[in-house]
């Protein structure tokens, strides 16, 4: 059952690749009701969630268990006082509890904030505070239930802390009353275009910012699954992504279902290609999306020594992807990686589109639901080759869906990115002659030498292409006759040994792969990087610590 179609206008060209997309849908749209009590209705026992963890523990969700338990999930928070509107932190995890909290949260208008466990405790008391959050759900693991107890203790708006399968004092024993709640629920009046979730961003550069959308953020979302990840009807699609991120909104619940599929959840903490590529193996995963960081860890573990002729398409975001690990990758299962590019504040920008011509490492060409150009910094449009800010226009009829409504709490941020009525992503990229778009990096990190303006993504692409290196980023540090010298700091794959003379050959290798004015000056070895919590690198600490070690 494909209820994606009962809520958009889609056109295809004669190769069937999507040209045109318009959402259509009722004013009280709520994916709560309209597609998983629908689904539970139409469709009950068709698979919704696969569930199982590194203990073999395993559960398999219908839609009709779906349906039963956020019904059973929203009366549990009607006891507590959780009403439309209430803000609503959730740290689950993967725990399979997110797959019913998520759509209880929706059916009550109250508004879902997602956050991942390996938030501190000033963290939670950061988020409680800027978006005013009244209630928390959270994982048996670690101490985040304790955290939460302590934070609620404090003079703050959280006031009700709930812990799946665990009871601790000062908390309710979430587990317990779900199971003993009515399954039947009255519909609330929600609209489509109110407030329905919060992401707080990773925070490379400042405080993480409070990123909201409304109710149709779930339905843009169908371009994502259909169109990008390629699911299917009946399918399973596995994507590496906690909940507490929007990657979990990309790939873990609303396009899928809407289209179908349903979702393959692995709950581990530890990271391991090959349990990973098992899972795969053993439940005969459909479709797939990860990280570049993943697929790098997987040529390394050997993709071929494993079973994935169930894979049908394979998907990668977050970070542009180095084209050697695209090729390896395919040599190894016969799939081209399809990249895409979106943002917390968005679903799918830019994308290689089922059916149409890739260009492995590029991010693609702009889907129908943004007019997205790139411009310089005075806001006009810069020719083909040129680097520039990637940006959206406003449509020309109707209004925008999926992308952000406002930044919660700070409205003067939200005007800036909004400045003229155009959304600056603060991403640069190039368009090639074709209509391509090639990612150069954040505008903040752009490296100014010899008067040239450098992104660190393409030479970044040049140092992976040595084969000891896992991981690098690249970062300019003061010079006095450049302006910015280029500086490459790497970490080596495990088990590699290293000498005196292993970053001058290091970089002896790129710089021969490279005009000279994008030369590397520096190299240097580490065993770790500094990242956000998501496990993006953090440049601006690498810089300031460069700037502190001058």
């Amino acid at each position: 059952m494909q209820l994606y179609k009962s809520f958009c206008k889609e056109t295809l060209d004669s190769d069937g690749c999507l040209v045109d997309f318009q959402l259509d849908f009722p004013e009280n749209y709520n994916f709560g009701y309209d597609v998983v009590d629908k689904m539970a209705e139409l469709a009950p026992d068709d698979t919704a969630v696969v569930w199982t963890n590194p203990e073999k523990e395993e559960k398999i969700f219908t839609f009709a268990d779906i349906g039963r338990l956020s019904n059973k999930a929203a009366n549990v928070f009607k006891k507590y006082g959780i009403k439309k509107g209430d803000k609503v932190l959730v740290i689950l995890k993967r725990n399979y509890e997110y797959w019913y909290v998520a759509p209880a949260l929706h059916k009550l208008g109250a508004v879902i904030i997602p956050a991942t466990h390996l938030l501190a405790r000033d963290d939670i008391k950061y988020r409680v505070k800027t978006a005013d959050i009244k209630a928390a759900v959270c994982t048996p693991d670690e101490s985040i239930a304790e955290d939460l107890v302590a934070v609620a203790s404090q003079n703050c708006s959280l006031k009700t802390v709930f812990t799946a399968r665990r009871t601790l004092e000062g908390s309710v024993d979430f587990t317990a009353e779900v199971e003993a709640a009515d399954t039947s629920l009255e519909r609330v009046d929600t609209k489509a275009e109110e407030p329905m979730v919060i992401y707080f961003t990773s925070g490379t550069t400042g405080y993480p910012k409070a990123v909201e959308h409304n109710h149709t953020y779930t339905l843009a979302h169908i371009v994502t699954a259909k169109y990008w990840q390629c699911v299917k009807e009946g399918g399973l699609h596995l994507t590496v992504a906690e909940t507490g991120w929007a990657k979990a909104s990309w790939g873990k619940i609303y396009g899928q279902w809407l289209c179908g599929c349903g979702v393959m959840v692995y709950d581990f903490d530890k990271f391991s290609p090959g349990k990973l590529l098992r899972i795969v193996e053993k439940y005969k995963v459909t479709s797939f999306c990860a990280p570049p960081t993943v697929y790098r860890y997987f040529i390394k573990k050997g993709m071929n020594r494993y079973d994935l002729s169930s894979l049908e398409h394979i998907s990668t975001a977050g970070e542009s992807i180095n084209p050697e690990v695209s090729d390896a990758v395919f040599e190894q299962t016969g799939l081209r990686i399809t990249e895409g590019f979106g943002q917390t504040e968005s679903v799918l920008m830019l994308a290689h589109l089922k059916g149409a011509k890739t260009k492995p490492g590029s991010m693609g060409k702009p889907t129908p639901l943004y007019d997205t150009h790139i411009v310089d910094t005075k806001g006009n449009e810069v020719p083909d080759g040129k680097m520039g800010e990637i940006v959206v226009y406003p449509p020309k009829n109707g209004k925008q869906y999926g992308i952000f409504m406002s930044y919660y709490g700070d409205s003067e941020l939200y005007k800036k990115v909004w400045r003229g009525g155009v959304y600056h992503t603060g991403d640069t990229a190039y368009k090639d002659a074709d209509g391509y778009y090639w990612y150069v990096g954040r505008a903040d990190d752009l490296i100014k030498t010899r008067g040239f303006r450098v992104g660190p993504f393409e030479i970044e692409n040049v140092v992976m292409e040595y084969p000891d290196v896992l991981e690098c980023a690249v970062i300019g540090v003061p010079d006095k006759d450049r302006g910015q010298a280029i500086k490459a700091i790497v970490k080596l794959s495990s088990g590699v040994e290293y000498d005196k003379h292993t970053a001058s050959r290091i970089k002896s290798f790129c710089n021969k792969r490279m005009a000279s004015y994008k030369w590397i000056q520096h190299v240097e070895i580490v065993d770790e990087f500094p990242k956000t919590i998501s496990g993006k690198i953090k440049r601006t600490d690498l810089r300031q610590n460069e700037a502190a070690n001058a």
